[in-house]
């Protein structure tokens, strides 16, 4: 048995969709499938109901996914002891942070928690936001930092797992100027000329939230996707070229906005076109066996002061 077998498998029960995981996991179905059932043959029973949909686990899959959560903290709990053995090890806060928010909200974060709680010896993982949440599941990293919305809420214990907010995020639309100051492609178009949209990759975080977005409308928006990504960093230079419009968060685009290299696409009068997102922290609750590495564990309490619990 492979180990990418129990992390498959741990995505496909918690999204119940053979189609999704096989694109959070980054390999094509059939080749998901085929994991899945090599699993299955070495467990030697059924783990998934494919007479149901959404995908349902079978009362064997319901006893595998406990245990196949367990099994993976202990390896990388185990790796994590390893590591600690290396020279300053204790010292270095792991941190999972999805690509977007590592090149916009994590430096200016850190720069504010080196001057309110002191010096910090951190590594940076950058990853999408579900393999980032795998990160902290399989205990490869102290913390993870991540977008939190109520319509799309990360599937963590919190048994397992506690949270602090940092603070928050708007996701709103944004375009290169025209030559009078206003948005070279105003919203919501029209049926006829559809706007050009940079877009998120298929399954990317910010991507679902902008599509919340623009479903939810009341004016109905009309666009035509020209170019996806899934890092904001390529769609805000996209954007700045002139390409069309897209949604980006705030603090990615701060500093054009002020220079007025990007404007607001969305006219005054068009209420609704974004959405504001908790930036949250997570980590798993230490256990008596093993307990959270001095730095970590004096992080926490200082977020937990300056932020509360949740």
């Amino acid at each position: 048995m492979e180990t990418k077998w129990l992390e498959d498998f741990v995505s496909l029960a918690e999204t119940r969709s053979f189609s999704r995981s096989a694109q959070l996991r980054h390999v094509t179905q059939p080749a998901f499938s085929r994991r899945i059932q090599a699993l299955e043959a070495w467990a030697g029973t059924d783990l998934v109901d494919r007479s149901s949909y959404p995908t349902r686990l079978t009362p064997a899959g319901e006893t595998l996914y406990a245990q196949a959560m367990e099994m993976l903290q202990a390896l990388q709990s185990t790796r994590a002891m390893l590591r600690g053995h290396s020279s300053g090890g204790q010292d270095v806060l792991e941190i999972a942070v999805p690509h977007t928010l590592a090149f916009t909200f994590f430096p200016q974060w850190v720069s504010r928690l080196r001057e309110q709680f002191g010096p910090i010896r951190s590594r940076l993982i950058a990853l999408n936001v579900h393999d980032a949440a795998m990160r902290l599941v399989e205990g490869g990293c102290d913390l993870l930092i991540a977008y939190h919305h109520a319509a799309l809420p990360l599937q963590l214990d919190p048994e397992r797992y506690q949270m602090v907010t940092l603070g928050q995020e708007l996701l709103a639309p944004y375009c290169k100027p025209d030559a009078d100051g206003g948005p070279a492609f105003r919203l919501p178009g029209w049926s006829a000329h559809p706007l050009p949209y940079l877009g998120y990759g298929a399954g990317a975080y910010l991507g679902r939230i902008a599509d919340l977005i623009v479903r939810h409308s009341r004016t109905p928006i009309h666009l035509e996707r020209v170019y996806e990504t899934d890092m904001a960093e390529g769609l805000r230079v996209m954007a700045l070229e002139g390409h069309g419009l897209a949604f980006l968060p705030h603090s990615a685009v701060e500093k054009d906005l002020r220079a007025h290299r990007l404007v607001s696409a969305a006219p005054p009068e068009l209420e609704g076109l974004q959405m504001t997102m908790e930036v949250r922290a997570y980590r798993a609750v230490p256990g008596p066996k093993e307990p959270s590495k001095g730095a970590a564990q004096a992080l926490w309490e200082f977020l937990v002061q300056t932020t509360g619990p949740r």
